[in-house]
């Protein structure tokens, strides 16, 4: 397999198609099976270069669903794609992440950079799939209460090497890892600025970075606004322009244009 910097040039959009009742933008939107998969078609039609299902919603003060229902909501789709699209599975479950590959699936996406599922790692390093480790401070359900940093981008840097080095200690090669900030995961406003602000911290060590601000509830204070397409756009050109490779997001078509066009301006 060719590295994630080589199969994910910068910048390349990762769509978002969340197939659960409550995620915090797309809740229910997705959730019947041919909704989701038609979504995802359209968001590949549309410039994506990777589409990011996911079965279990880790919006602030979300609580998490079984293995069971992650894999019943998120294999009628996956069944449904068929391996035609490339696609990365949003999940800490090693049953889920298993299901997934053998689905096609090129990507695992974990929340929690291998810490939830000890037997994930074995399940990446086995199927040879790419492999995103990001950060959170705390978990989905408590991580916006009150988090706190000495130095933001010095601590998310810190942690993402330690997991870094402990995945590649596990078998992942590490031209297939890329790193998550986790813009929104125990951040408050200002934290998530600064992290892309300052995001050569996280580039100094040497994986690819991967950043979904889209639609999160930090743009919202910012603008005073519900439409959040423009300060979504907005934020991911200030990210590529930044250093970051992949921008997860829920407005593809936009984004693709802004993209390119940065990309040209660069």
């Amino acid at each position: 397999m060719i590295s994630i910097e080589e199969r994910f040039p910068r910048p390349s959009v990762m769509g978002v198609v969340n197939v659960t009742p409550d995620s915090f933008s797309d809740g229910g939107v997705h959730l019947d099976s041919a909704v989701a998969v038609e979504a995802a078609k359209r968001m590949m039609a549309e410039g994506a270069a990777i589409v990011d299902v996911g079965g279990e919603s880790t919006r602030p003060g979300s609580d998490g669903v079984s293995a069971e229902e992650e894999l019943r909501r998120v294999v009628p789709v996956l069944d449904r794609l068929g391996g035609d699209l490339p696609i990365s599975i949003d999940t800490s479950k090693a049953a889920v992440a298993r299901a997934a590959l053998e689905c096609g699936a090129i990507l695992v996406n974990d929340v929690t950079a291998l810490r939830g599922d000890l037997e994930l790692a074995e399940v990446v390093a086995g199927a040879g799939a790419y492999l995103c480790l990001m950060h959170m401070q705390g978990e989905p359900r408590t991580m916006q209460a009150e988090p706190r940093y000495g130095d933001v981008a010095a601590e998310v840097a810190s942690f993402l090497e330690e997991r870094l080095a402990f995945a590649v200690a596990q078998g992942i090669p590490e031209e297939r890892i890329c790193l998550d900030p986790g813009i929104g995961f125990g951040k408050t406003v200002a934290q998530n600025l600064e992290l892309v602000r300052r995001l050569d911290v996280l580039l100094a060590l040497g994986r690819p970075v991967l950043v979904g601000f889209s639609r999160k509830s930090s743009l919202r204070r910012l603008t005073g606004s519900d439409d959040l397409l423009g300060a979504s756009v907005a934020a991911a050109v200030a990210a590529f322009d930044r250093g970051a490779t992949i921008l997860r997001v829920h407005d593809v078509r936009p984004h693709v244009d802004a993209l390119t066009v940065a990309l040209a301006l660069a």
